[in-house]
């Protein structure tokens, strides 16, 4: 369940980036755990031709990257056979599908028969800040042919606040606008069936104080990483998800064939059969980010 921390702070590229096949090479970024090569809202719609053209040019003499995960955000089922018709494209390891609703998840999956591919549909539309609707969405996500490939579910944070009419603020997270409640809302529809989710971008590129912040808090929330829109945010948000010394010697008491039922550390109070599931996330954190 905890495989979606393998993605780290994912690194979103337009498909027309200059520097697109050292990226996916790894060797733009060496220490990238994954990218998202973006075909959607990065791309204007006059540009995806070309963006598709330098795509398929770099697929086609890719070869494996290893510790990188290859992602490329389509911009609908169209375009999500195009680059399934590209050559190289076996090296992908997913797609990330947007503003996903029922429907179009199926047109994605039907395209994604007799693939290996894994799928990270994002949460974006007007319909996210509808319970009811996102509780049918959960349940298409829960078919076995589905299920099966997801291996994160995305929160578009920009495309949420602008069915609001709105925009992030510049000094403050997330959790201080509408979207914070809607944040919580989506945690607790999708969480306790087993679905990973990752933290939406944080937009402004010259405060790596208030990004800290809103990771921390990404990470209290339980999502399982964060995407980065710009190289010099990655570290920042890595380093929250790091885990501290106390979690890690607590997860290792926790698992402990004679671990107590209760026991006290770092001053709070743990209990073997409250927290085993947290210390297999722990675990798997530290896997992927590290020990401060």
């Amino acid at each position: 369940m905890n495989d979606a921390y393998q993605l780290g702070a994912s690194l979103y590229v337009p498909a027309l980036h200059p520097k697109l096949g050292a990226v996916l090479a790894r060797r733009e970024f060496p220490t990238l755990k994954s990218v998202i090569v973006c075909t959607e809202d990065a791309v204007a719609e006059r540009d995806l031709p070309n963006a598709l053209l330098q795509l398929g040019q770099v697929l086609s003499v890719a070869t494996s990257a290893p510790g990188l995960l290859r992602f490329v955000r389509v911009r609908n089922p169209a375009v999500l056979r195009d680059v399934l018709a590209m050559p190289g494209s076996e090296q992908l390891d997913g797609f990330v599908l947007p503003k996903i609703t029922p429907q179009a998840l199926a047109q994605y999956v039907r395209l994604l028969r007799g693939t290996p591919h894994r799928i990270m549909p994002t949460l974006e539309t007007a319909e996210v800040f509808e319970p009811d609707a996102m509780r049918v969405l959960r349940a298409a996500l829960l078919r076995p042919e589905v299920r099966e490939r997801v291996l994160a579910l995305r929160i578009g944070g920009n495309d949420l606040l602008r069915v609001l009419g709105m925009r992030r603020p510049r000094d403050v997270t997330l959790y201080e606008t509408p979207l914070g409640a809607l944040l919580a809302q989506l945690v607790l529809i999708f969480r306790p069936h087993g679905f990973a989710l990752t933290a939406p971008v944080f937009d402004l590129l010259d405060d790596e104080a208030l990004l800290r912040e809103e990771a921390r808090r990404d990470l209290a929330f339980g999502f399982h990483g964060k995407t980065a829109i710009h190289p010099t945010q990655i570290s920042t948000i890595e380093d929250v998800f790091k885990v501290k010394p106390t979690e890690l010697e607590a997860a290792h008491r926790l698992v402990q064939p004679d671990c107590p039922a209760v026991f006290k550390l770092g001053g709070m109070m743990y209990e073997a059969a409250v927290h085993a599931p947290w210390a297999q996330r722990v675990f798997a954190r530290a896997q992927h980010f590290g020990v401060e």
